[in-house]
C-alpha cells in the first residue's frame, strides 16, 4: 500500500514537472484568455461574495463583465448573469432579499439599476434614467438606494441630425474619455424600492458624489467641490445631506485641499475619510492620509500622518473603534488596520504581493482582492490575519504558460539616491546575460508592484530581462520621494533609471551591447527624455508621451497643474523650453522609435507622439507612427492590446536581437 502510495505521488510529480517543461512563454495573443476579477461584496449573511468577471469576447472585440457568487466556504462558484450585455457594480441589500447590479440590457438610456430577488425568479429593471448612473448605495434599511446621475446631454432629447457645435465656457474644458465638458453635472437621487419614485436630492451647477448613508438611514454624506470655479482647484469637502427632497446640506470639512471617501462608522457617531496632504490649488506629487470626525464634522484629526504613506480604501471595523485600510509602500500594497482611540497602526498582513477592494458587514466576515507577480487578481478571505484563497478563475489559462521568474533590486543613482525596481527574466539561470528592456510605469505618481503585470511577462516571454524601476515621483517611499521632480522633469527621473541600467550591468544580468526602454503615458514621457539624454538604448517604444511640452498647454486636460507648477508659458517661457529638451534636443537622439496613440487621446494627446515622429524621420532616423482609431489615453479594444504587445516584440526583436 504505501509502495502504491509513493508510485501516485512520483507519478504525479513526474507529471506536473513534464506539464510545466512543456508549458510556453506568455505571448500577446494569451491576453485574450485573461479574465478580470473585481469589486467583491459580502452578503449580510457572511455566506456569498459577488463580484465581478470581465472575460473577452473576440467576436465583438471588447469585454464583458459579468456578475459572480462565490460562497464563504469555497466550495461553490456561481455565474448569475450571462449573455452580450454586462452586468457590474453588485450591491446587496442590507436585509439580504435583493443584489442589486448595473446593467445597460434592456435600454436605450445607458446602464440602468436591476435587481435579483433571493428568493427566486429572472433580475428585473428598476430605473430608466436618461442620464449616466454611475454610482449608488444602499440604505441600511433596505428601502431606499441613493444613486448618483450625470445630467443627460440634448436634455434627455435624441441627439440631433445634424449635431449643433459644441459650446465652451469653462477653464477646464477637456477630459480623456468624457471628451468636450460643458455645462453638465452629478447630483444625487433618491429611489424608493418599493414605489420606484425618484426623487432629486441635489441639484444645481456643481457636482456631488461618493454617497454614503448613515447607520439610521437619515442622512447621507457625500463629496462636492463648491468653491466659486471648481475647475480651477482640486478642493473637495465633504457634506451630508437629509435623505429627503429639498433638504438643506451642511458642510463638514474645509481643508483646501481634497477631502474623499467618507465612511460611517456603525454606531453613526463618526465619519472616518481621506485627505490631501496638500492645500494647494492642485499638487500632483501628493498622497492621502487617513482622517476621522464627529458625525458634525467637529474633532477632525489625522490618523495616519506617522506612516507617511498612501492609504486608500478604509473600511470600519463593527466594534466601532478600529478602521482597516491599504497602505502603498515600497513596491507593495498592504493591509493595516488602526484603532482610533489610541492611535495605534498594526500590520494585518503584508509581503510580496499587493491588496485592493476590502469588503466587510455586520457578519464580521472579511474580503479582499489580491495579486501576485505569478497571479493576476483573485478573490480571498480575510481570516485574522491570515488569507485564504476563494476563486480560481486564472488556474486553467495559467496551467498552460510559462511565467517568467521575478525579483526586486535596489540600485544606487547617480548622486547618491537609493532606488528599487522589480526585475522579470525568462529564468534565473546565474550567470547569462540578457537582452534588457527598461519598460517604465506612467504617473508619475504611482508605482510598479509585485503584482501580475501582462505587459513585461509578455516581452519576458519573448526572450527579455525587463527592468520596473519606481524612480522619484513615484509614490511608495514618502512624500519627498514623491515631490522630487516637482517642476524639474525629466532630470532626477532619468538619473534613477540609467542608475538601474547600470547596476543590472555591473550585476551580469544585463547585455550593455543590447538595451532597450520603452513607456506608456509618462514612461512614454520619460522614454523621450531619457533616449536625449544618453544613446546607449538602441531601441525604444514611446506611448501616448510627450516631448514639447510647450505646445501641450491647452490641448491635454491638464492646465491646472501647469499653471500651478510650472507656470504660464508667456511668462515662463525659459521654463517651458527646458521641460521640452527632448524635443529641443532631437538631433541628440540615435535610438530608432516605434511612437504609439489612441487618436481620441485628451490626456496625452496624439500630437505630443506626432512631433517627436517627424523630428526624427526629418533626420533620418528610423521611427514608426502607431495610431489606434476610436481609443483614448488607456487602450480597451482586446485587439489593439494584443497588437500593441505584438509591435513591442517585434520591433525590439529587429533592433536588439
Amino acid at each position: 500500500m504505501k509502495r502504491t502510495v509513493l508510485f501516485l505521488i512520483a507519478l504525479s510529480i513526474s507529471c506536473y514537472v513534464a506539464a510545466q517543461q512543456e508549458n510556453k512563454p506568455l505571448k500577446p495573443t494569451d491576453l485574450y484568455r485573461i479574465p478580470a476579477v473585481s469589486d467583491p461584496q459580502l452578503s449580510p449573511d457572511g455566506k456569498w461574495v459577488a463580484y465581478s468577471v470581465s472575460t473577452v469576447d473576440t467576436a465583438k472585440d471588447s469585454r464583458v463583465s459579468h456578475l459572480w457568487m462565490q460562497s464563504w466556504d469555497g466550495k461553490e462558484s456561481i455565474e448569475l448573469t450571462h449573455g452580450a450585455e454586462a452586468a457590474s457594480m453588485p450591491r446587496w441589500s442590507p436585509d439580504g432579499k435583493y443584489l442589486a447590479f448595473l446593467s445597460s440590457r434592456d435600454s436605450k438610456n445607458g446602464s440602468q439599476l436591476w435587481l435579483i430577488d433571493r428568493r427566486g425568479g429572472e433580475g428585473y429593471k428598476v430605473t430608466d434614467i436618461k442620464g449616466d448612473l454611475s454610482e449608488y448605495a444602499w440604505s441600511p434599511d433596505s428601502k431606499r438606494v441613493v444613486m448618483v446621475i450625470g445630467d443627460p446631454a440634448n436634455k434627455g432629447k435624441e441627439e440631433p441630425k445634424i449635431p449643433k457645435p459644441i459650446v465652451i465656457d469653462r477653464y477646464h474644458f477637456k477630459q480623456d474619455v468624457e471628451g468636450y465638458l460643458q455645462q453638465l453635472h452629478d447630483h444625487l437621487y433618491l429611489l424608493d424600492i418599493n414605489t420606484k419614485k425618484l426623487d432629486t436630492l441635489t441639484r444645481g451647477d456643481k457636482d456631488e458624489n461618493s454617497p454614503a448613508w448613515s447607520p439610521d438611514s437619515k442622512t447621507i454624506a457625500f463629496v462636492s467641490n463648491r468653491t466659486v470655479d471648481p475647475d480651477k482647484n482640486q478642493n473637495k469637502d465633504i457634506f451630508t445631506i437629509d435623505a429627503r427632497p429639498y433638504a438643506t446640506m451642511l458642510q463638514l470639512t474645509t481643508w483646501k485641499g481634497r477631502d474623499s471617501n467618507p465612511q460611517w462608522s456603525p454606531d453613526g457617531r463618526y465619519i472616518s475619510y481621506l485627505r490631501t496632504t496638500s492645500d494647494a490649488d492642485y499638487m500632483m506629487y501628493d498622497h492621502n492620509v487617513l482622517c476621522i470626525m464627529d458625525a458634525v464634522g467637529s474633532n477632525s484629526r489625522i490618523l495616519t500622518q506617522q506612516l507617511d504613506r498612501p492609504v486608500a480604501d478604509q473600511v470600519w471595523a463593527k466594534d466601532n473603534k478600529n478602521i482597516q485600510f491599504l497602505v502603498i509602500d515600497d513596491r507593495q500594497r498592504y493591509l493595516a488596520s488602526i484603532n482610533i482611540n489610541n492611535g495605534k497602526i498594526s500590520t494585518i498582513n503584508k509581503g510580496e504581493f499587493g491588496i485592493s477592494d476590502i469588503n466587510t458587514n455586520a457578519s464580521g466576515n472579511w474580503v479582499v482582492t489580491k495579486s501576485d507577480p505569478y497571479t493576476p487578481t483573485e478573490l480571498f478571505a480575510l481570516e485574522g490575519d491570515k488569507l485564504r484563497r476563494l476563486t480560481f478563475h486564472h488556474q486553467q489559462w495559467l496551467n498552460t504558460v510559462k511565467l517568467a521568474n521575478v525579483s526586486g533590486f535596489q540600485s544606487r543613482s547617480a548622486d547618491g539616491t537609493d532606488v528599487s525596481g522589480i526585475l522579470f527574466r525568462p529564468d534565473s539561470i546565474a550567470g547569462k546575460k540578457w537582452p534588457l528592456i527598461l519598460f517604465i510605469h506612467g504617473g508619475p505618481v504611482g508605482q510598479d508592484e509585485y503584482t501580475f503585470d501582462i505587459t513585461r511577462q509578455t516581452l519576458a516571454g519573448a526572450g527579455y530581462a525587463v527592468a520596473a524601476v519606481n524612480y522619484r515621483g513615484s509614490n511608495g517611499r514618502g512624500l519627498d520621494y514623491c515631490k522630487a521632480i516637482y517642476a524639474d522633469w525629466g532630470n532626477k527621473e532619468v538619473k534613477d533609471l540609467l542608475g538601474a541600467v547600470d547596476y543590472l550591468e555591473r550585476m551580469g544580468i544585463a547585455d550593455p551591447n543590447h538595451l532597450g526602454i520603452g513607456g506608456w503615458s509618462y514612461g512614454g514621457i520619460l522614454t523621450d527624455y531619457t533616449i536625449a539624454s544618453d544613446t546607449r538604448f538602441k531601441a525604444a517604444s514611446s506611448g501616448a508621451g510627450s516631448a514639447l511640452q510647450l505646445s501641450v498647454y491647452g490641448s491635454d486636460q491638464y492646465v491646472l497643474q501647469y499653471e500651478n507648477e510650472i507656470g504660464v508659458p508667456w511668462k515662463n517661457a525659459d521654463k517651458w523650453i527646458q521641460i521640452s529638451y527632448p524635443f529641443f534636443h532631437a538631433d541628440k537622439i540615435k535610438t530608432p522609435v516605434l511612437f504609439m496613440s489612441g487618436l481620441r487621446d485628451f490626456n496625452v494627446p496624439t500630437i505630443g507622439s506626432e512631433q517627436m515622429y517627424q523630428a526624427l524621420r526629418s533626420q533620418g532616423i528610423p521611427a514608426e507612427l502607431i495610431l489606434y482609431p476610436n481609443q483614448f489615453h488607456g487602450l480597451t479594444k482586446p485587439s489593439y492590446q494584443v497588437d500593441r504587445l505584438q509591435r513591442y516584440i517585434e520591433w525590439y526583436n529587429k533592433y536588439l536581437k
